[in-house]
Order: C-alpha cells, then structure tokens, then sequence
C-alpha cells in the first residue's frame, strides 16, 4: 500500500444535499487535476444519498471516496443501517468509525470496534475515531479515556492498516468550549494512543480531527499523518487550501 506524506479527510456530516455534494467533489475533482499533491491523499466523505453520484465523479482521479459511518453486519434485518459490503460495491475505500458525534448517540468502544473489524474484512479502511468529552478533559481523565477507548476499539482488529483519528471533542468548534489543544498537549496525546494500540497491530497512522481550518493545518501536521476535516472541508477554495497547507 502507498504510504502518503499526510492524509486529509473531509467529513461532510449531513451539512451538504445531493446536489451540493456532486457539485463540491467536481469543484475539488479540477482543482486537484490542474495542482496534483501526488504525496497527500485525500478522501471525501458524503452522505449515504450522495455517495453514487460522488463516486461517479471520481472515478479516475486520485481523491478516494469515504463514507461516514458502517454496520457491522453484511447483510440481515437491520433497519436503516448500511452494509460495509454495499459501500465496497459503491467504490468506497474508507470508512469513519466511532466519531464524537456517533459516540454521543450511544456507540461504545465494543461497537466501534466491531464496526472496524468489519471494515477490515471488507477490504476498506477504517478511520477510527476517539477522543475525549471536555468534562472529561477538565476532570483530568483524558489519559485513561483515550486508554481505555483505543486498546477496547481495538482488542479484536485483524493487524491490517487502520487509521486512528484524535478528535478532542472539547476542541471542536461547535463544542464552544472556546479551548484549543497546545503542541505539548498534541505530543502527549499521541504518545498516549500509541501506548495504547495492542502491539499485534503495526501498520497505521494517527490523523488529528479538532477544527483544523487552512492557517491551523501545519501546526497538526508536524505530529499528526493528516487530519479529518468537517466544517473547513465545506467549501473548495478553503478545503484545497488547508490540503495545499498540511
């Protein structure tokens, strides 16, 4: 597998219609063929009824097509939920997992680890989302939650290439907590996530997911492999920016 200097990530949440999706990926589709960055990779993430018309788009471009969330079934009656199968068949090649906002909703460490593995078998890769809750964060606990979260997501992971996403959920904008991480904080976080990978798993790398905008970009990029993106990746200028940047 080609190994890429940083990978950049674009989580379009349920922000952008079918329309507004195509649109975008064909605005980043033109922007990428005139100024190649032949070593970042960069991956979009639409909604489930955008994701066909996106790939679409993307075929023979070098932007990979993601998706925002997996069960962890193939097939079976399981209403509303979508197979890792059905998003292999689409053209998908990776899959978010466990991110804060699912998290919130009531997915646990068991879930999310159940939900990569799946992943895995499928072919994809997953992008495995963790990270601490500001009253986790103020309380002084970030060290055993991202501990516990990391080595339980990840007990039962075939040794195959995954990506771990640090999103310090008090460091998201919308969080309005107004606190940003520091370099120091960044470094200890990263030792803490690799610390707490099971040593059968050697191939991944760690991207950062706490509102990475253009001019914030480089300051990540220096100790994490990438980042996921959300509310920056909405718009092509500022997305292309941030990728030129990183």
């Amino acid at each position: 597998m080609k190994k890429y200097k940083q990978i950049i990530v674009a989580n379009w949440k349920m922000k952008l219609n079918v329309d507004e999706a195509t649109a975008l990926s064909a605005e980043l589709k033109d922007m990428l063929a005139k100024e190649p960055l032949a070593d970042k990779k960069v991956v979009l993430c639409p909604s489930f009824l955008a994701m066909h018309d996106v790939a679409n788009i993307l075929k023979n471009s070098e932007i990979s097509l993601g998706a925002q969330d997996a069960f962890y079934e193939e097939e079976g009656a399981f209403t509303g939920e979508v197979s890792p199968a059905s998003l292999k068949e689409l053209g998908c090649d990776y899959i978010v997992v466990g991110h804060s906002e699912r998290r919130a909703m009531g997915e646990v460490d068991e879930l999310v680890g159940k939900k990569a593995q799946a992943v895995l078998a499928n072919n994809m890769i997953p992008i495995i989302c963790v990270g601490e809750t500001l009253e986790e964060y103020e309380a002084g606990n970030a060290k055993e939650v991202l501990a516990r979260q990391v080595s339980k997501t990840l007990e039962n992971l075939d040794n195959k290439y995954f990506i771990l996403a640090y999103e310090p959920v008090w460091a998201i904008s919308t969080s309005g907590s107004g606190k940003t991480i520091t370099a120091a904080e960044a470094i200890e976080q990263i030792k803490i996530l690799k610390d707490s990978i099971p040593a059968s798993l050697k191939d991944f790398d760690i991207v950062y997911g706490g509102s990475v905008k253009p001019d914030t970009v480089g300051y990540f990029s220096k100790d994490f492999k990438g980042a996921l993106v959300g509310g920056a990746s909405l718009k092509a200028q500022t997305f292309f920016d941030l990728i030129k940047n990183s």
